[in-house]
């Protein structure tokens, strides 16, 4: 997670929040609303102070009637001002503020559809998910909340300063002499602030990874009977974030207790002032009162302007990780090429591929045609680089060396959409969402088919018949990941939508690694008829599934050490031989990969 530079942390929080507060901006006829009444408000509080002197020197001093009668009717005009002004600040911040955090989520969310996937290998989705929703709040209430309490309470010191000027300015003076000290309070404060903030979102992304973790892991956790384990790992992060924000309470806790003793201080050598013999014949009861009383409705705005420090630094320390996301450039699509429908026929020459700045390549110098219509199977070795082969096809990481044609056409002068709408993909790992059948089937589709083809789809991935066994058919809702569904399955309703999508380019990725026997054999036959007129590259660990692929690459240490048919490759006795011998000889799954 990103971390301000020790350097220029004060620079970039200003930046950071100049950017926060654009987006309240483009809301700026509510905000000027919202502004107008926050600063009515601050002025009601001067108002009422000004009320103490009439009330006391011409009504209570000199028993004038008609002030005595004015002044209940100033009190209730005072607070109904005040009432409209504080409702029209507070509702319209909430209603800005709602809308920011709508339109960072938004952005965000946006962000995670479209980053490369090796963010995604680098960062753990608990961490990410903690931004998308504790760090966007953090940040809207550093660009509303704490404006509502800068501007309001600014302007509440601002007329309750000018007024006590009015009455006094020598004991005006004798007041803000301390302004220095509360400055210098603030400023430490405000450090300690974002430093701390930093930690505890940190923290609080740890929290909900292990969570996830564990959720995610729950059946390995009971039947390795690692319950206590997971409890001290979530008990330590849990500690860590208690601990963190028991720091930043006992800074805000003590920040506001100097500011107040700064402000009692100052009232004290007030109050011996204006009672020295000089001053008793220059002051009168009632602008002494006021005076005090307006030092007294100072203290308030004081606190809270103490505590809105923390509250910008939180947002600022959150704006960092937001806007990190929100400014990561997106997945490389520079390409213009859109063909409509692709034949099929992939080259590869010299690819090689590497993760990041790692010196090992992952794929090195492989050169090889495939021709439309036909089925590739690629084995060997885990690690050996099946699966990062097949990622290079649809882009889902970029060429390091060489290149990929698509029917003569570089993979990267296709429009991204354009390249992936020529691809399905069946895996191991099946992703359902929580919707309907139907709606899974026809994901991503646009427009939506018929229900007509969904059936079809489904028929010819042998699903139909349990689809319609489920209490609402096609309508059934199969819960997250499809959790109601079975291995088996799950896995049809992905063959049936990589039908229904009807793609040139198909990547088998262990499709049938997961299944037992029976469920392999339904979905076998559903794999060949999805097979048949497509370009298909099967990754699969279990070789009696691809001898009658037209040809297998056999992958050691990222190239293609043989190529060639089963029956070839097996006479020829070199690696897949080898394999073939170690799954055959001693157990099914001896060279399973990922």
């Amino acid at each position: 997670m990103n971390v301000a530079r020790e350097g220029a942390p004060q620079v970039e929080g200003w930046a950071i929040y100049q950017r926060l507060l654009g987006y309240v901006l483009e809301h700026w006829k509510v905000a000027l609303i919202a502004v107008l009444g926050m600063v009515i408000t601050g002025a009601t509080e001067a108002g009422f102070a000004w009320l103490i002197k009439p009330m006391l020197d011409s009504g209570f001093v000199e028993r004038d009637m008609a002030i005595l009668r004015l002044i209940p009717v100033g009190i209730l005009s005072i607070f109904i001002i005040r009432g409209v002004s504080s409702f029209a600040a507070q509702y319209g911040t909430a209603w800005i503020s709602r809308r920011v955090i709508a339109r960072l989520r938004e952005q965000v969310f946006d962000r995670f559809l479209t980053l490369p996937r090796r963010y995604f290998d680098e960062a753990s989705s608990g961490m990410l998910l903690s931004r998308l929703t504790y760090n966007v709040e953090q940040v809207a209430q550093a660009g509303t909340n704490a404006v509502v309490i800068i501007i309001r309470d600014c302007a509440t010191v601002i007329f309750l300063l000018g007024y006590m000027a009015w009455l006094s300015w020598s004991l005006t003076l004798t007041f803000t002499l301390l302004g220095p000290v509360v400055i210098g309070v603030v400023w430490y404060v405000s450090k300690r602030f974002r430093r701390l903030s930093h930690t505890i979102q940190r923290s609080v992304g740890n929290i909900a990874y292990v969570a996830e973790e564990a959720i995610e892991g729950s059946d390995e956790v009971r039947i390795f009977g690692a319950q206590q384990i997971e409890r001290d790992r979530f008990a330590k992060a849990n500690v860590r974030n208690t601990r963190q924000f028991m720091k930043f309470a006992a800074t805000q806790a003590l920040s506001t207790p100097v500011v107040q003793f700064c402000a009692a201080l100052a009232l004290s050598v007030v109050v011996w002032l204006a009672t020295l013999q000089g001053s008793m014949t220059t002051v009168t009861v009632g602008t002494f009162v006021s005076f005090v009383t307006a030092m007294l409705l100072l203290l308030q705005p004081l606190k809270r302007l103490t505590k809105v420090h923390a509250e910008i630094q939180r947002g600022i320390a959150a704006g960092e990780s937001i806007f990190e996301i929100i400014d990561e450039p997106p997945e490389r699509d520079l390409g213009r090429y859109d063909p409509g429908r692709v034949d099929g026929r992939l080259e590869l020459d010299a690819v090689g591929f590497h993760y990041g700045d790692r010196s090992q390549p992952v794929l090195q110098g492989i050169n090889q045609t495939i021709e439309a219509g036909e089925t590739v199977a690629i084995v060997g070795r885990s690690g050996s680089g099946k699966s990062t082969l097949v990622s290079l096809l649809p882009r889902f990481y970029e060429l390091t060396e060489g290149e990929i044609r698509l029917d003569g056409v570089s993979l990267s002068d296709y429009r991204l959409s354009a390249l992936r709408r020529q691809i399905s993909l069946v895996g191991q790992q099946v992703v359902l969402f929580n919707a309907s059948v139907a709606e899974n089937i026809a994901y991503g589709q646009d427009p939506i088919p018929d229900r007509p083809e969904i059936i079809a789809a489904a028929e010819a991935a042998n699903a139909r018949g349990f689809i319609e066994a489920l209490p609402d058919g096609f309508d059934t809702q199969i819960g997250e990941n499809g959790v109601l569904l079975s291995g088996g399955q799950r896995q049809r309703l992905a063959i049936a939508r990589a039908l229904l999508k009807d793609a040139p380019l198909l990547i088998l990725d262990e499709a049938t690694s997961a299944l037992d026997s029976e469920s392999e054999r339904h979905i076998q036959g559903a794999l060949e008829r999805l097979m048949q007129g497509r370009t298909t590259l099967v990754i699969a660990h279990r070789l009696s599934t691809i001898e009658r692929a037209d040809r297998i690459l056999v992958l050691d240490g990222g190239r293609v050490v043989e190529s060639g048919h089963h029956t070839g490759l097996i006479q020829h006795g070199g690696a897949y031989a080898a394999l073939h011998q170690l799954q055959f000889g001693l157990g099914d799954g001896a060279a399973h990969d990922r």
